[in-house]
């Protein structure tokens, strides 16, 4: 017990200066996006400068410099959910020693978070020529409000579903306890990887509506930070994961009422 205090001190404040760390960043980054502005579009919104490429910037460097925001804004956002299950893990593969348990339990959030970089790939791939039509057509662009509404809608409604459910209850208990994995490299990423997949498909529903907000919105990426820890960690996750869909699927009626009253 002695020599396991230093060693989860250690832990938590790693993980605790990891998260300072990225959350500062994206701070930093968000504002120099907000300063620069957008591009005000027909249908009374405006498009994030993230989907657009700088002058003189190459397509590699717009992706890359997506790509790079997209993984520390992950890491802000993920780490406080993310954290009770690398503990559970480093616990369970702790017999093996400090150094190696440690190494392991990183190589698991490597996996993870690689999940992540995978769905930011697609998200820039779909973002990028969508809104380059959203600029050529003004009819799709004056589309984009009530169709905005309409994934919030659904995303709200996925909150109900078996699905979800399912996905959360993965992401709650992985691994389970008193399992006791194999203690090598190869099992610690294949757990990173299915960890990250559950979350990512129980977070899909809330990822969808900070894509559709804003990706670089603080206010709408510090809510649905706050919806998926609190589902994640609180005792009753499922109630909580249906009462954040009431509100929800409430907004998403709110702006498509409101959409469609403005065309």
């Amino acid at each position: 017990m002695v020599s396991e205090q230093p060693s989860q001190r250690a832990f938590f404040s790693v993980l605790a200066l990891l998260f300072a760390a990225s959350a500062a960043v994206t701070i930093v980054w968000c504002a120099s996006m907000s300063a620069m502005g957008g591009m005000p579009m027909p249908g009374g919104w405006t498009m994030s400068m993230a989907w657009m490429r700088m002058p003189g910037q190459t397509w590699p460097g717009a992706a890359a410099s997506f790509l790079g925001m997209w993984v520390v804004m992950m890491v802000a956002m993920m780490l406080p959910s993310l954290v009770p299950m690398l503990w559970r893990y480093r616990q369970a593969v702790g017999t093996t020693g400090t150094t190696r348990s440690g190494w392991l339990t990183a190589l698991v959030g490597l996996g993870y978070f690689f999940v992540w970089i995978v769905f930011g790939i697609a998200a820039f791939l779909l973002g990028v020529p969508l809104a380059a039509a959203e600029m050529q057509w003004p009819a799709l662009s004056r589309a984009v409000p009530i169709t905005a509404g309409v994934i919030i809608l659904i995303a709200g409604a996925l909150q109900f579903t078996a699905w979800k459910a399912c996905h959360l209850a993965c992401c709650r208990s992985m691994p389970a306890c008193g399992l006791s994995p194999p203690a090598d490299a190869g099992t610690a990423w294949r757990h990173g990887l299915r960890l990250g997949l559950h979350c990512s498909q129980c977070c899909a529903g809330q990822m969808a509506i900070l894509l559709v907000i804003g990706v670089m919105d603080l206010r709408a990426m510090a809510v649905v930070t706050a919806a998926i820890t609190v589902e994640r960690l609180v005792p009753a996750g499922e109630r909580v994961a249906r009462a954040i869909g009431v509100v929800v699927v409430g907004a998403g009626l709110f702006l498509i009422a409101r959409a469609a009253g403005l065309g």
